[in-house]
């Protein structure tokens, strides 16, 4: 969902990607809350961060607490950012319960990808101009 806010909101000033210590599938619930705020994630892909130590992203952005913890140490000096949020996908109680996780979490992502936008992208080394 993150990738998805912030190639919406960002558009072309950053390039988003998406990558994990164990990537999987699109939660086919983040894009169905994701298409009600007019955002289509259901092409994106979570790639193994393994092509990304050889040539490392500008900035790291861990969206969950977990992803923090146990991301690899990047070479040179590839900043992280830690925005803890509850992986929905861990959401349990009835469907109603565990859709309405997926909008609290969908919401939350995309009010912190404004703040940081608005903030003027910290931690993104700016002279080497958002390539990731």
């Amino acid at each position: 969902m993150a990738e998805g806010w912030l190639r919406h909101v960002a558009g072309a000033r950053v390039e988003a990607l998406s990558a994990g210590t164990h990537p999987t599938r699109v939660n086919p619930l983040a894009v169905r809350v994701m298409a009600e705020v007019g955002i289509d994630i259901s092409r994106q892909t979570s790639d193994p961060l393994e092509p990304y130590l050889v040539d490392p992203p500008d900035l790291v952005i861990a969206v969950c607490s977990a992803a923090a913890a146990s991301c690899p140490t990047l070479p040179g000096r590839t900043p992280l950012l830690s925005w803890p949020f509850e992986d929905p996908a861990g959401a349990r109680g009835s469907d109603s319960d565990v859709l309405e996780t997926f909008r609290v979490t969908r919401d939350a992502i995309g009010a912190r990808v404004r703040e940081w936008l608005a903030q003027g992208c910290p931690g993104l080394p700016q002279a080497v101009g958002a390539r990731r």
